[in-house]
């Protein structure tokens, strides 16, 4: 019932002007395809430069909050564009994504590495002031940033293989 209702959803948004209106369009869509990769390069690259740093493989002679404060809003500021830009391109190819295994598999990717983020900012985070000048972050931090270029990694190769199988 669930994945009818989604079904549905998915038939009605495909058939709206604004939905069509991106798919049709010779500017629109490229432009919107093209900020996302952008925001995704800067965001992911951005967070593959935080969680080289809680691994200890990259910029082990700074703080672990100085690299994390100075860059995570930047990162963030690259999510939200592609968070938004993905929106519309989910908008305007609703069908082909609802037929997609691997823009499900993306979706749930994306919720793990949600999660993985907010688990490190309520727990790990929270005690970074007594282990962030270690050469050798603790297991919990080299976990999370391990986990973080993983999901990533999968995220990105998901979303290559549905462009390759629309």
């Amino acid at each position: 019932m669930w994945l009818q209702s989604v079904h549905t959803f998915c038939a009605w948004l495909q058939d709206t002007g604004f939905s069509t209106s991106i798919r049709e369009s010779a500017w629109l869509f490229p432009i919107i395809e093209t900020t996302h990769v952008i925001a995704l390069a800067a965001s992911v690259g951005i967070i593959v430069i935080v969680d080289l740093r809680l691994i200890g493989l990259g910029l082990i002679r700074d703080p672990a909050s100085t690299v994390s404060d100075q860059l995570l809003p930047w990162a963030l500021g690259g999510f939200v564009t592609m968070f938004v830009t993905g929106i519309l391109l989910f908008c305007s190819m609703p069908m082909k994504c609802y037929d997609s295994v691997f823009f499900r598999i993306k979706m749930v990717l994306l919720i793990f590495a949600g999660l993985n983020a907010l688990i490190f900012q309520v727990t790990i985070y929270r005690s970074m002031n007594t282990w962030e000048t270690a050469t050798v972050p603790p297991f919990r931090a080299r976990l999370a940033g391990g986990l973080s270029l993983m999901l990533w990694a999968a995220i990105i190769a998901a979303g290559r293989m549905m462009a390759y199988k629309f």
